[in-house]
């Protein structure tokens, strides 16, 4: 039941999704060169083709966060206006109370859940419009950067040395990248080294299903 005004530009959940996202995306071509054991003629269209692809879904995973983040606004207003053609305060509150955490509802009491009917059912007009805000633009283009900006740390190795030491180096920035996110993501909610591991150990086990795949 929030609205545009208070959408935060990427949750720390999401910002580590979508780092994991594209470090998986990257790595799957650039450990497809040490599968393949390819000459150093040929790093330069696989690094183009993780460049191509990375920009690809970073194009996607945005424009689906703004789909999501359409049907999350209209679920919203279609609440809100529930509320206020609901038969009774009653109804109200019950609805109300459906869209809360379990965890909240339990604290609040039937007067704690008429004001916030009160106060749903006040809102201005405008707050029914089911419009893109300028915090879900802002998200859109974090989804898009984080995605694809993944991938020059991990490929910027191959633009330096050779094919071997490229991928030693560029495997060591990949960890380094999933734990900073895993640790980073840790701090947010407890226990950040055992989070920050744990990042690299899913990242890994996803990359090589993803390998085995075909991704």
């Amino acid at each position: 039941m929030r609205t545009t005004t208070s959408r935060r530009v990427l949750d720390p959940v999401a910002r580590a999704s979508e780092i994991l996202f594209g470090l998986i995306m990257v790595l799957t071509f650039t450990l497809s060169l040490a599968a393949t054991g390819v000459g150093r003629a040929d790093v330069q269209a696989v690094l183009l083709g993780a460049l191509g692809c990375n920009l690809a879904w970073a194009i996607i995973d945005a424009i689906l966060y703004l789909m999501a983040a359409r049907g999350e606004h209209r679920l919203a207003v279609a609440t809100i206006q529930a509320i206020r053609d609901a038969e009774s305060p009653a109804a109200a509150r019950a609805i109300v109370a459906d869209h809360l955490p379990p965890a909240v509802l339990p604290a609040l009491t039937a007067s704690d859940l008429d004001r916030i009917r009160l106060h749903l059912s006040s809102l201005p007009p405008e707050t029914l419009e089911s419009r893109f805000g300028r915090e879900d633009y802002l998200a859109a283009l974090g989804v898009f950067l984080l995605v694809f900006v993944c991938v020059f740390p991990v490929v910027a190795p191959f633009l330096l040395t050779d094919v071997t030491l490229a991928l030693r180096l560029s495997n060591i920035v990949a960890v380094m990248m999933l734990f900073l996110t895993g640790f980073t993501f840790g701090r947010q909610v407890g226990r950040p080294w055992r989070t920050g591991f744990l990042m690299v150990a899913i990242g890994m086990v996803l990359v090589a299903v993803a390998m085995a795949l075909g991704g």
